[in-house]
């Protein structure tokens, strides 16, 4: 009986499983999205890709990316993610969501967690919830006046209420900006772990505080998320530790390791830059609080305009004027070695995923870019949104050391996909390059793959040979493919 014939392979790359440790020249025969065969021969393909000098890995999977429009995803394809996640501040209704993202079609997969800050609006400012599962609900009502606040028990319940709701809609797991509110309750927070662990799905915290000066600083609210994954056996996710740890690290790494060894169950994620972005009404940038970053008001970039703030008088009026507006945030000097050595440390802790925290494009003069392909002229984001990955190669692999190759693989696929593993079995798929696993691939070139985004010019990496998502190739020989939207989306139980 004749051998199957596969719809492609892919012959004479250097190939690497993070779970099984193969780090071989195979040749990867792909078939209706699956891989159906790694081996030292080529079996029988409709297609045939020679991409011999190339590294061919599992596609990455990015648990933190706010640029969920098609321009901002196919940015993200060209830096080698094929599945990118909106986890830590999700979004309500989640339905809506994936309705109104399979309506428009994605390049990459995609997928969203429950926000607990849209259901805190909702209940505690009446915001409406959008039918599409707008992802724009959190930046535009920054100001309303209680949603920040402590809540009641009832309107706790209310707020649960929602969350477990999206959870039975798909919904990957709770968001929980707690960083945003930081005044509300431990109680909330302490019971919303516990909801998660009932349900089975896991939270995704930006943690309550950013601060080396007591009280209030980077480890205690660290530390409050290992202290409600202690009591209630929930799987908590902390965010981009390299910015909400600021200078203190070493105390979260070492708090961290600890409470993994005992067993809670904490993972963490990291992206390599020294410089953040969120909105300029964010608490933590009030000018009565920013000190506490141990930075001034200069340290800041606002999108709209490019400008450095100047002053705390100008940024009350940015905050006031645009409290939703987008903001870049250099809590470390990229120019300054010692700076440098922070960040890095926040890749020395075991088991951080790479993950992005990819954000919007942002128009000359504010407001959302249009979603278009090549982007416009004059548009801006922060560089992670489309460099994290090359960079983290080029930076952290290449020049620095820091991470060997097969670790920067494993931190970029595998270990995304094993912190979604409970609450998603299909993620069981995802993150390997085995015979039976999904066809999401990348294929680069090792020594020359780099980041090109800066903070003040938007522009994709280069290096990556081909990118498949589901087996469709989303990037062949380094050139996007617009008509191509193979994205599908994970949903919490997807088997």
């Amino acid at each position: 009986m004749p051998a199957p014939v596969a719809d492609l392979v892919l012959t004479g790359a250097r190939v690497i499983d993070p779970e099984t440790g193969l780090d071989a020249v195979r040749a990867v025969a792909v078939t209706g999205g699956t891989i159906t065969a790694v081996g030292e021969a080529a079996p029988p393909a409709r297609e045939v890709w020679d991409v011999a000098g190339s590294v061919l890995a599992p596609g990455f999977i990015d648990l933190h990316s706010h640029a969920q429009s098609t321009t901002g995803l196919r940015l993200q394809a060209l830096d080698g993610v094929t599945t990118a996640l909106e986890l830590e501040a999700g979004v309500l209704p989640v339905a809506g969501a994936y309705a109104r993202a399979a309506a428009e079609g994605r390049p990459v997969n995609y997928g969203f967690s429950a926000s607990w800050t849209d259901a805190r609006m909702h209940v505690l400012d009446g915001v409406p919830l959008d039918a599409d599962g707008s992802l724009d609900l959190f930046s535009t009502h920054q100001a309303l006046p209680n949603w920040r606040g402590p809540a009641g028990d009832r309107d706790v319940a209310r707020i649960l209420d929602l969350l477990e709701g999206a959870v039975a809609d798909g919904a990957l797991g709770i968001g929980v900006l707690v960083g945003y509110a930081p005044d509300s309750g431990r109680a909330e927070y302490f019971r919303l772990a516990g909801l998660a662990a009932r349900l089975g799905v896991p939270t995704f915290t930006h943690t309550r505080y950013i601060s080396t000066a007591e009280p209030g600083t980077s480890l205690e609210g660290a530390l409050e998320v290992i202290a409600a994954a202690a009591g209630t056996g929930a799987a908590m996710h902390m965010c981009h530790v390299n910015s909400t740890s600021n200078r203190m690290i070493d105390e979260v790494a070492g708090a961290v390791d600890a409470a993994r060894a005992t067993g809670v169950r904490v993972t963490t994620e990291a992206y390599p830059y020294g410089a953040g972005a969120t909105v300029i009404g964010a608490a933590f940038l009030a000018p009565e609080v920013l000190h506490r970053m141990g930075i001034g008001p200069r340290r800041l970039t606002y999108l709209a305009t490019g400008e450095r703030v100047a002053d705390e008088r100008r940024l009350a009026e940015l905050r006031a004027a645009d409290p939703g507006g987008d903001v870049v945030v250099h809590f470390l000097d990229e120019e300054d070695p010692a700076d440098l050595a922070v960040l890095e440390r926040s890749f020395t802790l075991a088991d951080t995923a790479i993950a992005t925290d990819a954000m919007p494009l942002v128009s000359p003069g504010g407001g959302a870019a249009p979603d278009v392909w090549p982007p416009p002229p004059g548009v801006h984001t922060h560089p992670r949104s489309a460099g994290s990955y090359a960079r983290t190669l080029r930076w952290l692999v290449r020049e620095r050391g820091v991470l060997t190759l097969t670790e920067a693989l494993r931190r970029s696929s595998l270990l995304p996909a094993q912190v979604l593993a409970e609450a998603v079995p299909a993620m069981r798929r995802k993150g390997r390059v085995q015979a039976g696993a999904d066809a999401d691939l990348v294929v680069f070139d090792p020594d020359t793959v780099t980041d090109r985004a800066t903070y003040a010019q938007v522009a994709p990496s280069t290096g990556f040979r081909h990118v498949l998502v589901g087996g469709t190739p989303v990037v062949r020989d380094g050139e996007l493919q617009t008509g191509a939207l193979p994205g599908r989306p994970i949903r919490s139980g997807d088997r």
